[in-house]
Order: structure tokens, then C-alpha cells, then sequence
């Protein structure tokens, strides 16, 4: 069970205990419906209804049932940690390294598995990513220790207080020095994981910036507005310069193998008590050699 509390200011008085639970404390409806029916709303300590109004200076507690997890096996292996506090950790991911564990495979090396084994989690450790990255590619990816961290942080995704930008090293040279992808996604015709451009797809936006060339590549930071699956990958396939080593949109590289020249380099977020976070991590020795 996770508690969630707060202590009703001047601006929030008279409020209705449902109110502060979704706007100031930031819960999702379906947790603060588990809540409310789970007689989990604690006033001063007394169980209250949704709808009662809460006074200046009274604490307010919100009891969190925690679902069942499904354990995995911890796999001890480096896993480098920019920040951490209480509520989630930025892991820097190595590439090739899936991000999450298959239901056939709960044994094999894993983001998810590193984690576990990292916080010396109990067997019902629940992993919550709050973005994902694939596994060819490397760089910064948040992790939440709890439900509500994750409800929190996944609420802020492309919005400006949840910013991520990516390098990418791509076979060929864009049109314009820098400019913004906005075409549709969807998935391709039969395919499991394949995306492609159509006017069917989904909105999907991604800024581009060109920083260097060389070897007959670029270098582009690219800022996500949106966050459909393979965004950046389709994007600049569809813009003439596809991902080195990039398998499924470009051509395979000998130096990458089981992974492309793709890495998250930039994030900023806000985080639930310790204010605005900005980290960055370098291209990889193994990426910027391709220039």
C-alpha cells in the first residue's frame, strides 16, 4: 500500500477531497476510483468521501492499492544511474539491451532485470517505465518506483515539462539545415513492429536540427513532440536519411551490430519534490566514429 499526502493551503481550502487528489496531487481517475471505493481517503485520519471539503491545514491521505507484480530475475551487470530520489531513476541504457523483459524470457538480460537487481527489489517488484526506448537504441530512459511517479511523469509526455532530444548519426544529409517532420504514422500492412508514413496514421511531429557531417553522414539532435512507435526511425527514413545500422528502415552497419545510430541525449522533466531535472549524455565512441 503507497500513501500520497498533502497538507491543504490557503488556495486549496474548501476544496473537495476529489479535486485534490487529480489536480493537486496528480492521481489517475483509476487509481483515485480504487482509492475512494477501498475507503482510502483519509482526512486528519478519518475515512472521508470524495465529495467532502477539505479545510486549511488539515493533512490529506490517499492510500494506493498496489497491484500484483510479476517477478522477474535480477541480472547484476553495470547499469550507470545519472539521478535518482525517491519516487523514479534516469538509467544512461546501453544498446543493444531490451528495455522490457519478455513473458517468455523473465530470466534474460534486461533494462527491467538491471533494475530489479539495482534497487534490490522484493519478489513483487512491478517495473514501470515511464518512456521506453527500443532496444538498438541507447541514452537516458526514466523508471518510476511507484504507481503514482508513473501516473505523475507519464501525465508531463511531450508536454515542455517533460522534454526529450535525441542524437542521431543518418546515411545521407537532410534537405534543410533544420525543420519539422510532421507526417502521419500507422502501422504497414501485415507487419508486427513495421511503421510507416499514411494519411491514416497518427499525428506525429519531430523537430530536427543538423549539427555536423562527415564520411557522407549527418548528425542530427532531434526533439520528440510526440511519441508514436519507431517515430524518429520512420521520420528520417522518410526524409531521404535514414539511421545508420537502422535494419528495419535503412541498411545494417558491420561496426553496429544489433543496434543503430540512435541515442537519447537530452531530458529534462518535473519531478514530484525535488524541482526540474536536466541530464545529458554523450554519443557513444561507437557512433560518432561513424563521422
Amino acid at each position: 500500500m503507497q500513501e500520497v499526502t498533502m497538507i491543504v493551503s490557503p488556495d486549496d481550502d474548501g476544496l473537495p477531497i476529489r479535486k485534490l487528489a487529480l489536480e493537486r496531487l496528480h492521481m489517475s481517475y483509476g487509481q483515485f476510483k480504487s482509492a475512494k471505493f477501498n475507503g482510502a481517503l483519509l482526512l486528519d485520519g478519518e475515512a472521508v468521501h470524495a465529495d467532502r471539503r477539505a479545510k486549511v491545514g488539515q493533512k490529506l491521505v490517499v492510500q494506493i492499492p498496489q497491484r500484483e507484480g510479476m517477478c522477474c530475475k535480477p541480472y547484476e551487470t553495470a547499469l550507470k544511474v545519472p539521478y535518482e530520489d525517491e519516487d523514479l531513476l534516469v538509467v544512461d541504457k546501453p544498446a543493444p539491451l531490451p528495455s522490457v523483459a519478455s513473458a517468455r524470457k523473465r530470466d534474460a538480460l534486461t533494462l527491467e532485470n538491471a533494475v530489479f537487481s539495482y534497487l534490490k527489489c522484493p519478489p513483487d517488484f512491478i517495473y514501470r517505465p515511464v518512456n521506453r526506448l527500443d532496444k538498438g537504441t541507447s541514452g537516458l530512459m526514466v523508471v518510476a518506483k511507484h504507481a503514482h511517479a508513473q501516473q505523475y511523469l507519464q501525465s508531463q509526455l511531450h508536454t515542455d515539462y517533460f522534454v526529450r532530444e535525441y542524437l542521431a548519426v543518418c546515411d545521407g544529409f537532410p534537405p534543410e539545415k533544420e525543420g519539422m517532420i510532421d507526417l502521419p504514422i500507422a502501422k504497414a500492412d501485415g507487419a508486427t513492429i513495421r511503421r510507416v508514413i499514411s494519411p491514416q496514421g497518427q499525428p506525429a511531429r519531430t523537430f530536427y536540427q543538423l549539427l555536423d557531417t562527415g564520411a557522407g553522414r549527418s548528425l542530427l539532435r532531434l526533439r520528440l513532440y510526440t511519441g508514436r512507435t519507431h517515430q524518429i526511425r520512420v521520420h528520417l527514413e522518410a526524409l531521404g536519411c535514414p539511421v545508420t545500422g537502422d535494419f528495419l528502415y535503412g541498411r545494417e552497419h558491420m561496426a553496429l551490430p544489433n543496434r543503430f545510430a540512435l541515442h537519447s541525449c537530452y531530458l529534462k522533466l518535473q519531478t514530484l519534490h525535488h524541482g526540474v531535472i536536466e541530464l545529458e549524455s554523450p554519443l557513444p565512441p561507437e557512433l560518432a566514429i561513424l563521422l
